[in-house]
């Protein structure tokens, strides 16, 4: 189901999910910050948080300790994100006049330390390139998942999305419930998400909450660069590894292939 948001966020917290609200199935907290120059935050809930910096710059507290992060757009930078563990104090100070964060919060007792995580911790990829007539090329940038640290509870990640190509192509499903956010360039721009049987208008700021075992590739209309967010909240004992994917094509063996209709 999709999550619309009617305006501009406004400064301070946007809550989008709530972990005991009426999508408590998705086992996590969903938030948007926005701040303004010389604007606080602060949190010490006994969770697992972690803040992804969309855009901005901003001084971040936590354990003694002060670091500056910078990110100047979504776009040409690579994602920047504090991971911190239950009952530590966290500050943000924002330094310039536009920065927003996105915010994932769920619980973990086994998280006993807090870390920053930069280009050179996470996993870039450009996947699908060399198949379907280049049709679901894209940037994959994995931040968290259970390789890069088996102590998180949460998979978060950010696909740039060329306009007018797929991704979550060829069709595939997990029994995690997961959860996109949606921004594009230019920002009126849109996209398209199948889940199941049922077509999801992607636009500004939205969110899609995506249940267990549903197919959902998307496509982003020509012109229009998309980028979302996706996130997923491990399973106790099940924890998120590979897709499962619906149905088996030639080309997945053979990489080169373009498949036309009378093929299939």
């Amino acid at each position: 189901m999709k999550i619309k948001q009617q305006q501009e966020f406004k400064p301070g917290i946007t809550p989008i999910v709530d972990s005991k609200g009426p999508y408590k199935e998705f086992l996590m907290d969903f938030e948007i910050l926005k701040m303004n120059q010389g604007q606080k935050y602060s949190n010490s809930e006994p969770l697992e948080r972690a803040y992804l910096l969309i855009n901005g710059k901003i001084k971040v507290s936590f354990q003694d300790k002060e670091e500056i992060l910078e990110r100047e757009n979504f776009y040409d930078h690579d994602p920047i994100l504090v991971q911190v563990c239950y009952n530590v104090e966290f500050e943000i100070e924002c330094l310039n006049e536009d920065t927003e964060i996105a915010i994932f919060k769920t619980e973990n007792d086994k998280l006993d330390y807090c870390r920053i995580y930069t280009k050179d911790d996470i996993r870039i990829e450009i996947r699908g390139k060399g198949t379907m007539n280049e049709t679901a090329t894209r940037i994959v940038r994995t931040i968290i998942d259970h390789s890069i640290n088996p102590d998180s509870n949460l998979m978060i990640g950010e696909d740039m999305h060329y306009p007018g190509k797929w991704a979550g192509f060829p069709s595939h499903y997990h029994p995690q419930p997961e959860i996109y956010f949606y921004k594009f360039y230019p920002s009126n721009g849109f996209g398209l998400l199948k889940l199941e049987d049922e077509g999801v208008l992607l636009e500004q700021n939205d969110t899609v909450l995506i249940r267990p075992n549903l197919d959902h590739p998307q496509v982003a209309a020509p012109g229009y660069g998309m980028y979302f967010i996706w996130t997923i909240r491990h399973l106790e004992g099940n924890p998120y590894l590979a897709p499962i994917f619906k149905d088996e094509h030639k080309w997945a063996e053979e990489p080169d292939a373009v498949i036309w209709p009378d093929k299939h």
